[in-house]
């Protein structure tokens, strides 16, 4: 299926490793240019050069730390003419509501709520007057169901479901899609170094991670980025102001089953 991106522009945060990599594949493998933003200069011109040299697009690497408003008004002005802004870059921590203090949460909502939101505000009205685009964020189903050791993130991913529907549900009008995607587990490199630490934490052995996976499904990073790549395109053009949810069925369990 010939998803007609080919020669449009997109902007993915995160887009050095895991699943932002995986997006900005899936977009460059359907011919769009690119601008991927990451903290780390060295991980990002890697990932910018290997994306350029495998598809032939055109790929720009941006060093910035989106908890910093300054940093998201800058790479917006670097990428105010994208057709498609690809919200990802997000490390909440995880914890119970008396272990997670100011600080921690401030921290994790400064990156991907409050850098989500900087980054979204100018490129909507850049795509707005326009008369098209897509801004698509990946946030996840804590927003939806929140986990009692998850309380930051459970928060800071509700107010993104809000803002993505709440935008998404009149955007259209102006030929602009706002939507999102909530991901469940995915083998990402961060996803695994968590289970090591579980499990030498709690089996003594870092090699020992297989063993806490049981039988629970992970998607491949690459399941969401193509995903992503037909949610942007025109394929999608009536989808807006809702979430795609890929978790192999995670949270459509009865709460009352454990398997």
């Amino acid at each position: 299926m010939d998803l007609g991106l080919k020669g449009r522009l997109a902007l993915v945060t995160g887009g050095s490793r895991g699943i932002g990599y995986a997006i900005a594949n899936s977009l460059a493998a359907e011919g769009c240019n690119l601008h991927i933003a990451a903290t780390t200069k060295a991980t990002i011109d890697e990932a910018a050069k290997k994306l350029a040299d495998q598809y032939g697009v055109k790929v720009t690497g941006h060093a910035h730390d989106l908890s910093d408003p300054l940093a998201a008004e800058e790479l917006a002005k670097n990428c105010h003419d994208v057709d498609i802004l690809v919200n990802n870059a997000g490390a909440i921590p995880k914890g119970h509501f008396e272990t997670v203090n100011d600080a921690k949460l401030r921290e994790g909502w400064n990156l991907k709520l409050f850098g989500y939101l900087n980054l979204a505000r100018p490129l909507y009205v850049a795509m707005r007057d326009r008369g098209h685009g897509v801004i698509l964020n990946i946030v996840g189903i804590a927003g939806e169901r929140p986990p009692f050791d998850g309380i930051a993130g459970a928060a800071g991913n509700a107010a993104l479901i809000a803002f993505t529907k709440a935008l998404g549900s009149h955007s259209l009008e102006k030929g602009v899609r706002v939507l999102g995607i909530h991901p469940g587990p995915t083998r990402t490199e961060r996803q695994m170094k968590r289970f090591k630490e579980r499990a030498k934490a709690e089996l003594g052995d870092a090699n020992r991670y297989a063993e806490l996976l049981g039988n629970k499904p992970f998607a491949d990073p690459q399941h969401i980025g193509d995903a992503v790549a037909f949610l942007a395109s025109d394929r999608a053009g009536f989808t807006s102001g809702t979430f795609l949810t890929i978790d192999g069925g995670l949270s459509a369990r009865s709460p009352l089953f454990h398997e």
